[in-house]
């Protein structure tokens, strides 16, 4: 048997099979196969590199070559060329020589493959996400195993979370240390862990990424935290539409069981977890932990008043933590290294990496993980290539659909909880959509105000009523129909949104709409001023 001389990557995520990648990796192991190499050429199915829009991609090790847009016709020159006789393939018009610099990317200085501080996407398009020996002798489940041998209690496990400062990246930034101490003391005589991975909003996508390139992380987080709080059961609620997380999720389940390290007794330490995936519906009001719990009790996707919260009175009325996959996946590091060296990264009152999906009028849109506190600018430039074709920037959608709208004179807004408040502007899904000049602000905030409307749960009037209205004004506008007072309605509506409003979702549309408004009101007048041939175009 030949030794293996060569690995050839295939990053495999949903953009990756709608691009052809299954037939690309078929056509690999069959050349492989004719040349009679397939025992020295090793091909692995990774999870995702991070980089969006740029087809099926191939990375040769050890000679550190990267393709990308790769079709089946290509992989005859690339094995002959390159595999066979060490060259190149030049035929491939895209592609890119790490080491040599022959390069469409500048690996050193730009784009997404650029070194990160990676700490949630450590193992991502490193090992193979179906085998679970890989994800092992690449440390996976080692932070479980070291509770177990040196008997770390639950609440030292508590405390090391509390001390590392981790804080939620759902959105909120809530402490996730005194998530968990609230549940652990609660009263209750069973307890939950939930991971919210109902990823719903337009242009986010970090979460489904993580679970497609290591959902063992997820798991193992998933064992601390019930250990921590004292839960033997935790429930996975992941958006239904996300097949190939769900199959890689309940495939890692499965052999995580059969290796003991889930279920009854795990590693014989007497230690009792079980895990099980819920698919969603595909609500967004689902993204609400409220509301997720209700879904998973078999109810409608509506919010609960709070208080009470989850931590006391969370599913089926016992004591609940709800997580988000990022914040989950920070967890088997913190325990491992230690909470001082998480704090070594990112800011003082905002520590660890935070994960980003750079995405619109950039040169390499995709997946990046910065520490906590990186300038938008740095993130655009540095990692988005810019904004593409030479265009100007225009605005940066910071935090997704409910998210809010920044100008060029904030771009050294420096990405953290705190940071970003000063400016009224939240990390929210970590979406970072960039704009360039061309862009309309109206016709964007049209957009996310029609999202809005149609997936508002109707539960509450000020959000059922208000997001209709909102959308109205707002279509007044584009069309040229408006009047300058519609701006200072759509104001005011969504101002006692905020106020009345029973969950984050009537809650949050001020923030694009407050921002759009205030940093483009440009654009609005200019919508505004032309009443003439403006094209007709149904919101209904």
């Amino acid at each position: 048997m030949s030794l293996q001389r060569m690995h050839v990557l295939i990053p495999i995520d949903e953009e990756a099979i709608q691009n052809g990648a299954l037939e690309v990796k078929r056509r690999l192991n069959k050349e492989l196969f004719k040349h009679r190499v397939e025992e020295e050429v090793k091909v692995l199915e990774t999870g995702p590199i991070g980089i969006s829009g740029k087809g099926v991609v191939l990375i040769v090790y050890p000679d550190r070559v990267y393709y990308y847009n790769v079709k089946p016709n290509d992989i005859k020159c690339i094995v002959e060329e390159h595999i066979l006789k060490g060259k190149v393939c030049t035929e491939v018009e895209n592609s890119t020589d790490i080491e040599r610099k022959k390069k469409v990317i500048d690996y050193e200085n730009i784009g997404l493959t650029r070194k990160q501080p990676r700490v949630v996407l450590d193992k991502c398009c490193l090992v193979n996400t179906f085998n679970i020996v890989e994800v092992i002798a690449r440390g996976g489940y080692a932070a479980l195993e070291k509770i177990l041998e040196e008997k770390i209690s639950p609440e030292a496990v508590i405390e090391e979370i509390k001390k590392s400062g981790l804080r939620g990246r759902g959105g909120a930034g809530f402490p996730t240390g005194l998530k968990w101490e609230f549940t652990r003391k609660a009263s209750g005589d069973e307890k939950f862990v939930i991971c919210n991975a109902d990823e719903g909003e337009p242009g986010t996508y970090k979460d489904r990424l993580i679970l497609e390139g290591d959902p063992h992380k997820l798991i193992e987080a998933m064992i601390i935290a019930g250990y921590a709080v004292g839960a033997e059961k935790g429930y996975i609620y992941v958006r239904g539409e996300y097949e190939l997380s769900i199959k890689r999720l309940s495939k890692a389940i499965e052999d995580a069981k059969n290796m003991n390290l889930l279920g009854e007794n795990i590693l014989e330490t007497g230690l009792n977890f079980d895990l099980e995936v819920k698919k969603g519906a595909g609500a967004y009001v689902c993204g609400e932990e409220t509301a997720l719990i209700e879904s998973l009790e078999g109810k409608r996707g509506q919010p609960r008043i709070k208080p009470p919260y989850p931590v006391t009175n969370g599913l089926w009325q016992k004591p609940t933590v709800v997580n988000n996959v990022e914040t989950l996946a920070n967890v088997p590091a913190i325990i491992l290294r230690g909470a001082d060296w998480y704090r070594s990264l990112g800011t003082n009152k905002s520590p660890g990496t935070k994960v980003f999906t750079v995405l619109g009028d950039v040169e390499y849109p995709g997946l990046i993980e910065v520490e906590m506190g990186t300038p938008l600018r740095e993130i655009i430039n540095a990692y988005g290539g810019g904004v593409k074709n030479g265009k100007k920037f225009k605005a940066a959608l910071v935090g997704g659909a409910a998210g809010v709208f920044l100008p060029e004179k904030l771009l050294n807004v420096r990405m953290d909880f705190e940071n970003l408040k000063e400016h009224t502007a939240v990390l929210g899904s970590g979406a970072i959509l960039v704009m360039n000049e061309d862009a309309s602000i109206v016709e964007m905030l049209f957009s996310i105000l029609k999202f809005f409307a149609h997936e508002s749960c109707g539960q509450c009037s000020p959000c059922r009523i208000g997001t209709r209205h909102l959308l109205e004004l707002i279509y007044k506008i584009k069309t040229g129909e408006g009047e300058p007072e519609d701006l200072d309605k759509m104001l005011h509506i969504a101002e006692t949104m905020r106020n009345l409003s029973l969950c984050p979702l009537g809650q949050s549309v001020i923030m694009p709409v407050a921002s759009a408004i205030n940093n483009f009101k440009e654009d609005f007048i200019e919508k505004i001023n032309n009443k003439n041939n403006m094209k007709e175009v149904s919101y209904a």
